[in-house]
C-alpha cells in the first residue's frame, strides 16, 4: 500500500508487486521481434534489472557476497587501485576567503584529492559550535554554475546546525573538464579504458569526506550524503565506496535499466549516470550495498530522465535487503509532483532536511514543522568562486580521464613461455571483463540453407543462415567453386558497415579458385543494419548493457565459424579469417579465442583502440570494455603468433611490435607481407 501525505507519497510497497506486470513502456511485451537491435537491448535492459539480486534470497546469501559485489562497483567505477585502506595523498587544503552571514560562515577553498587534481568547494560552519556536530557532503548536479546554484541546500543545512561541504564538479566547476565524452564528443573510447567520470567523483567525494572528518566541529561518526541529478547518482555510488557515510538522500539520481533503455531515456544522461557495466549489473545492485543504512530515494513524477516506474522498481528490489536485516524502516521513497527537481513545490528540501534531522541529529521533526526553506541564491558565482586567481597551474581537471585509469603498454616478450604467460593473462581478463555479456551457453544454431545456385561455369554458390544468439539470425554466403567431393579451406571475410557491393569480392581477389570464400555480415551489417542516426545510441545503450557494438560482433564471429565448420565441403581445419578497418579489429578479437583460426589477414587495420569516434555516433565501433587495462589491437594481433599472419599493404606503425614478436618468436616465418590477397596462396 501507500501512504500518501499530500503532496508527498511515502512508498511502503511489497516487493514484487511492480515487477510481477510487464514494465508499462517496453518496446514489445515478449522482445520476440528477431534481427532488431532496439528490441534485443530492451529485451537484455529488462533481463538485467529483473534478474537484479535474483540470486539473493536471505541475509546469508548477501553478506557471503557483499564484498565481492563492492569490489566489482569500484572496479567500475574506475576506482581499482585507488588507496582505500591505508595512507592517501595529503589533502592540501588551500582556503582562500570567508564569507561572513548570520549565523553561519562560508569558507572559500579547494583541496587536492590526488596530486595535481584540486576540488573547489565552499565549506558552511555554523556560528556557535561547542562540541562536535553532524556535518554533510552536498554534491552538486550537472547545473553550469554549481556553487551558486545549489548554495540553497547548503545554507538550510547550516542554519539547522549541520556543517556542510559542497563541492564542485570536474565538468562545469570553476574549471571545466569533461563529464559528456562519449555523450558528446565522441569519445567512445572511455569504455575500452573502463574510464567512468563518476569514478573522479566518487573519488573527489571520498576525499571531501576526509576533510570533513579532519575537522574540530565534525563529528566524523554523523556523515551524510545528499544531492540531485548527477549529484544524485552520486548519493547513490558513495555510501557503497565509503562506509563512513550514516545517512543518505538521493534525488533523481538513478533508475532502473529497463527504464533507461526501453524508454530511451538514457539519451538524455551523462556519461556518469551509470557505471562501465562490466558485471552486469543495475542499480538495485548498487542500492543493496548502502544497506542497513537510512537511505531516502527521492523522485518527482514528470521527470525527463527517469519514469517513476523506473524508480519504484529500485526501491522494490532493494526493500528486501533492508527488510533481511531487520531495518525496513531505514529504507524510504518520498514522491513529488513535477519535472527533475526537488519536486513542483520544492517539497522534497524539507522532508530532506527533517530526514537528516532525525537520522544524524536524532531529533523527529515532521517537515510540515520547520521553518520555510529560503531557496533564494543571495550569493553570486564570482562571491563564493574558491579560485581566486586562478586555478593551480598543474590542476589536471581537463585531462583527468587520461591518468585516472591505469592503461596497458606493450610489454616486452621475449620467449615462447612469456609469450603463452601473456596470451593467457589477456585472454582470461577479456572474458570475465570485456566479453562478460556473451551467453553462458551457446544457443543452438539451427543451420539452415536458405540458397543454393549454380552460375554459367559451373561455380556454386550458397547462403546458409545460423542464429548466434537468441534474437538474431544471420547469414553467411559460400562461394564454393566447383563441385568436389573432397573439403576445401575456406577465407572468412567479414564485412563492414556500409560496405559496397563488391567490396568483398576485392578483398579476396584472386582466391575463389582456390578456396571456398565465405563472406559474412554480423549484427548491424547488411541485412541486420540499423540507421546510422541510431548508432549513437546504440554505442551508449550497448556499453550500459554490458557489451558493445564491436563485443557483439566479435561474438558473431565466432559462433559464423562454429556454423562454417560443420557445413558441407568445408575443411575445419583450415579456416582463415580476412578483414579490413572497422572489422579488422573484431577479426583479431576473434582469432585470439579461437585458436582453430589457421591465419589472418587484415588491411588497414585500426592502430589502437585508444583513440575518439565522431560525435554523432558514426565511425569505428571498435570500443571494447575495459580491453585496454589489459592490451591494445596490435598486441591481441601478435597473439596469433606463431599462426600464420598477413598484412595486406603497411600497417600502421603500432604494430612494429607485432613484426619484432613475430621476428624474435615465429620459426617459420609466419608473418607475410603482400600488396594483394592473392599473393598469400602465390
Amino acid at each position: 500500500m501507500r501512504k500518501v501525505v499530500i503532496p508527498i507519497i511515502f512508498l511502503v510497497l511489497s516487493y514484487g508487486s511492480l515487477l510481477s506486470q510487464p514494465f508499462p513502456y517496453s518496446v514489445s511485451s515478449d522482445f520476440a521481434q528477431p534481427n532488431n537491435i532496439r528490441t534485443y537491448l530492451s529485451r537484455v535492459a529488462s533481463e538485467i534489472t529483473h534478474n537484479s539480486l535474483s540470486d539473493i534470497k536471505s541475509l546469508n546469501d548477501w553478506e557471503a557476497v557483499r564484498d565481492q559485489r563492492r569490489t566489482e562497483f569500484l572496479e567500475m567505477m574506475g576506482l581499482q587501485g585507488k588507496p582505500f585502506e591505508g595512507k592517501r595523498s595529503p589533502l592540501n587544503v588551500t582556503k582562500t576567503g570567508v564569507i561572513q552571514k548570520k549565523g553561519y560562515r562560508i569558507e572559500k577553498l579547494y583541496y587536492e584529492s590526488l596530486p595535481g587534481l584540486y576540488v573547489p568547494a565552499n565549506l558552511y560552519i555554523p556560528d556557535g559550535i561547542k562540541k562536535s556536530v553532524p556535518a554533510i557532503l552536498y554534491v552538486c548536479g550537472h547545473s553550469h554554475t554549481q556553487k551558486h546554484n545549489y548554495q540553497a541546500h547548503a545554507k538550510s543545512f547550516a542554519q539547522n546546525g549541520f556543517v556542510v561541504l559542497i563541492i564542485e564538479t570536474i565538468q562545469r566547476g570553476e574549471v571545466k573538464g569533461e563529464h559528456l565524452g562519449a555523450e558528446s564528443l565522441g569519445w567512445f573510447h572511455w569504455y575500452s579504458k573502463g574510464y567512468n567520470p563518476g569514478g573522479v567523483e566518487i573519488w573527489n567525494g571520498i576525499r571531501g569526506l576526509d576533510l570533513l572528518s579532519g575537522l574540530p566541529e565534525v563529528d566524523k561518526e554523523r556523515l551524510g550524503v545528499t544531492g540531485i541529478s548527477g549529484g544524485g547518482s552520486q548519493s547513490w555510488y558513495l555510501p557503497v565506496a565509503d562506509p563512513r557515510i550514516k545517512a543518505v538522500a538521493a534525488v533523481a539520481g538513478a533508475g532502473s535499466l529497463e527504464g533507461q533503455i526501453c524508454q530511451k531515456s538514457i539519451d538524455d544522461h551523462c556519461d556518469c549516470m551509470m557505471p562501465i557495466n562490466t558485471y552486469g549489473i543495475d542499480f538495485t545492485d548498487v542500492g543493496a550495498l548502502i544497506t542497513p543504512r537510512p537511505f531516502m530515494i527521492a523522485q518527482t513524477t514528470q521527470d525527463q530522465y527517469y519514469s517513476i516506474e523506473a524508480v519504484r522498481t529500485l526501491y522494490d528490489k532493494i526493500k528486501p535487503v533492508y527488510n533481511w536485516y531487520g531495518k525496513s524502516e531505514n529504507l524510504s521513497m518520498v514522491e513529488a509532483s513535477g519535472a527533475h527537481s526537488y519536486g513542483s513545490n520544492e517539497e522534497f528540501r524539507s522532508v530532506i532536511l527533517s530526514f537528516f534531522m532525525k537520522e544524524l541529529m536524532g531529533k523527529k521533526v515532521s517537515p510540515e514543522k520547520l521553518e520555510p526553506i529560503d531557496i533564494s541564491k543571495e550569493l553570486s558565482n564570482e562571491e563564493l568562486a574558491a579560485y581566486v586567481n586562478g586555478a593551480p597551474k598543474d590542476d589536471k581537471t581537463k585531462t583527468i580521464q587520461d591518468s585516472f585509469v591505469e592503461m596497458a603498454t606493450p610489454p616486452e616478450i621475449k620467449s615462447v613461455g612469456q609469450l603463452e604467460d601473456y596470451r593467457k593473462e589477456v585472454i582470461n581478463f577479456l572474458k570475465e571483463k570485456t566479453f562478460g555479456a556473451f551467453p553462458e551457453e551457446n544457443t543452438p544454431l539451427e543451420i539452415r540453407k536458405e540458397f543454393q545456385y549454380t552460375n554459367k561455369q559451373g561455380d556454386e554458390r550458397e547462403i546458409y543462415s545460423f542464429v548466434p544468439e537468441e534474437g538474431w539470425r544471420l547469414k553467411v554466403f559460400l562461394r564454393t567453386g566447383q563441385p568436389s567431393k573432397k573439403k576445401k579451406p575456406a577465407v572468412l571475410v567479414l564485412r563492414n558497415p556500409m560496405d559496397s557491393r563488391w567490396s568483398s569480392y576485392e578483398l579476396t581477389s584472386g582466391l575463389a579458385d582456390k578456396m571456398i570464400i565465405a563472406s559474412f555480415e554480423a549484427r548491424g551489417i547488411g541485412e541486420t543494419g540499423w540507421s546510422p542516426s541510431l548508432q549513437w545510441h546504440i554505442r551508449r545503450a550497448a556499453a550500459w548493457t554490458g557489451r558493445t557494438v564491436a563485443s557483439m560482433r566479435v561474438y558473431d564471429v565466432l559462433r559464423c565459424l562454429e556454423a562454417l565448420r560443420q557445413l558441407p565441403g568445408v575443411d575445419p581445419d583450415n579456416i582463415s579469417i580476412v578483414a579490413e578497418g572497422e572489422m579488422a579489429a573484431i577479426a583479431s578479437y576473434a582469432c585470439l579465442l579461437d585458436d582453430k583460426v589457421k591465419s589472418l589477414l587484415l588491411k588497414n587495420p585500426p592502430a589502437t583502440q585508444n583513440a575518439p569516434s565522431e560525435p554523432d555516433g558514426t565511425g569505428m565501433a571498435i570500443e571494447m570494455l575495459n580491453c585496454l587495462r589489459i592490451t591494445d589491437l596490435p598486441q591481441v594481433t601478435g597473439l596469433m603468433c606463431p599462426r600464420q599472419l598477413v598484412a595486406i599493404g603497411d600497417w600502421p606503425e603500432t604494430y612494429k611490435w607485432v613484426e619484432n614478436l613475430y621476428k624474435d618468436l615465429s620459426k617459420a616465418n609466419t608473418f607475410k607481407k603482400v600488396s594483394k590477397p592473392s599473393e598469400w596462396v602465390e
